[in-house]
């Protein structure tokens, strides 16, 4: 195997900006955060007592959609408590991302120790421009989106492999890909099943004012499909110009057999791959008709939606990912010769498990906090207060929007969920608008664009503690603070620059989406 290659970067210090020395300061403070897995069983240990303390105080604000007092839950209580230890291996079974994470890492563990990533790499290297790689990347990040959350278990370490491959800092791709899946959430050219999620959200809370409200599933489409645009074009900006050159004088101390090498495209090589990426495409065509004859399978048995979330199709996303990659794996792995009988098709399955047992004692200190948070009510609280408290300054729509967005951007620091922060605040947000004249399309893109700029930053985002481990990867040391601080320009960019586009965009007048309007009526 041909050395591994050193990333590619001028033998200077990194820059020394005001930009630089803040975002420095913040990885300093951010390393000195305990472990993850011990972080999260600190927040355990003071959400336990935060909802002893505020179990005994009254509150006058409201569950939305109850209309029922919010009232904390004490989770020390003897029957809490006994409830949260018999409920303990269900909790961390039932965490969404571990299943994810585990059920795909198996199929690409395959895919990629048979050479088969390896090798499609490379040849995408050979055909991508090296000043469009950025843009490439954060561009399939996005539309990742399409296939639920397998952008964080495919395209995060791809960008990592990608960029170290062409001879660039690894850690930057990481962040590029990170941008585009996370920061970008709410950007996609291609419709996805969060579409419909949020706008059900928006509709139930538009009714409150308005029964006859009916709202289309893409009434953002327009909007999202622009702000990908702008996503791809601050990602690549910040990565070429702000977040490579920082890592300048971040050394390389992964384990380098672990690190893609660059040899060359063997002719062997080769026709394994054509092999291997027929058989892929075989499998997509068999999906793709199967997916679109009359009354399939795969679809909504009531509405025939694919991409309705009782659609069987949605269901099959991470094992489809699974199937898709492991097959051809087998088959590049056999024609290669990198795989010589059944034992090397397991051992690398097994080599990818190893690979993650470091994020499952993550993942089960974070699902016991996050199963914590969300039983004690302390969220949804900081969540109604935060709206009504905007609802009560009474400004203009138009900034209105923008505090929105600043407070969802905030929430989002403690309610991941998307769904679960919209279900919790567009009873406030919606009908408040409507009264002043705004319709809910306008507000639910607002609401989009909080939740997504300030994902890639939250070290409670359930696939975070993965992503520092994709890093740790090439550097060893990468804590929560490298993460953050290198996230933390697209964060801010993304804010401000996303909001800006939103008002610019409604000034102009450009539909937000089908069947979608500005003002209430609609006029």
């Amino acid at each position: 195997m041909a050395d591994s290659p050193q990333p590619d970067r001028e033998a200077m210090e990194k820059p020394r900006g005001l930009l630089n020395r803040l975002l420095d300061g913040v990885e300093r403070v951010g390393n000195k955060l305990p472990d993850p897995a011990v972080m999260f069983f600190g927040l355990l240990l003071i959400v336990w007592v935060m909802s002893w303390i505020f179990s005994s105080v009254s509150f006058d604000e409201k569950h939305p959609l109850t209309g029922e007092a919010i009232n904390v839950v004490n989770l020390l209580s003897g029957t809490e408590m006994a409830d949260f230890l018999a409920n303990m291996v269900d909790t961390f079974m039932g965490f969404a991302p571990l299943g994810v994470v585990l059920v795909a890492m198996l199929g690409v563990g395959v895919a990629e120790r048979s050479g088969y990533i390896n090798v499609a790499i490379k040849l995408m290297l050979n055909v991508t421009p090296k000043m469009l790689l950025t843009p490439v990347l954060i561009l399939v990040a996005i539309v990742s989106h399409t296939a639920v959350d397998a952008g964080y278990v495919l395209v995060i370490p791809l960008g990592g492999v990608i960029f170290y491959a062409a001879g660039r800092h690894p850690l930057a791709g990481i962040a590029a890909a990170f941008a585009g899946v996370s920061g970008g959430f709410s950007a996609n050219f291609v419709p996805s099943a969060i579409d419909p999620l949020l706008q059900g959200f928006t509709q139930t809370a538009a009714q409150l004012i308005d029964a006859d409200m009916q709202l289309n599933p893409l009434n953002n489409y327009f909007f999202t499909a622009a702000s990908s645009i702008l996503v791809i074009a601050v990602g690549w900006f910040l990565t070429d110009r702000v977040v490579e050159p920082r890592l300048r004088g971040t050394e390389l101390d992964g384990d380098q057999e672990e690190m893609p090498a660059l040899d060359d495209v063997t002719p062997r090589d080769r026709k394994a791959f054509y092999a291997a990426s027929a058989t892929m495409v075989v499998g997509l065509v068999l999906l793709y008709f199967t997916a679109t004859m009359e009354n399939s399978p795969l679809a909504d048995p009531v509405t025939g939606e694919l991409a309705s979330f009782a659609a069987p199709l949605m269901g099959m996303i991470v094992p489809l990912i699974f199937l898709l990659f492991i097959i051809p794996g087998i088959v590049h792995g056999y024609v290669s010769g990198n795989f010589t009988n059944s034992q090397d098709v397991i051992g690398s399955m097994t080599k990818s498990m190893e690979g993650m047992a470091y994020y499952m004692v993550m993942a089960f200190f974070c699902a016991m906090f996050i199963k914590a948070f969300g039983d004690s009510q302390l969220g949804t609280l900081i969540s109604v207060k935060g709206a009504n408290f905007l609802a009560s300054l009474e400004l203009s729509g138009g900034v209105t929007m923008v505090g929105m967005i600043m407070l969802v951007a905030f929430i989002n620091l403690f309610v991941g969920s998307a769904s679960a922060k919209w279900a919790l605040i567009s009873p406030i947000f919606v009908p408040m608008l409507m009264q002043l004249g705004y319709s809910p399309d306008l507000t639910q893109a607002a609401y989009r664009v909080g939740d997504s700029s300030s994902n890639i930053i939250t070290p409670l985002l359930p696939y975070f503690p993965l992503v520092v481990l994709y890093c740790q990867r090439y550097v060893k040391g990468t804590g929560i603070g490298t993460l953050v601080a290198m996230m933390l320009p697209f964060t801010v960019s993304l804010l401000v620059l996303w909001s800006a586009f939103l008002i610019v965009y409604w000034t102009l007048g450009i539909p937000l989406g089908f069947q979608a309007s500005y003002s209430y009526p609609a006029g």
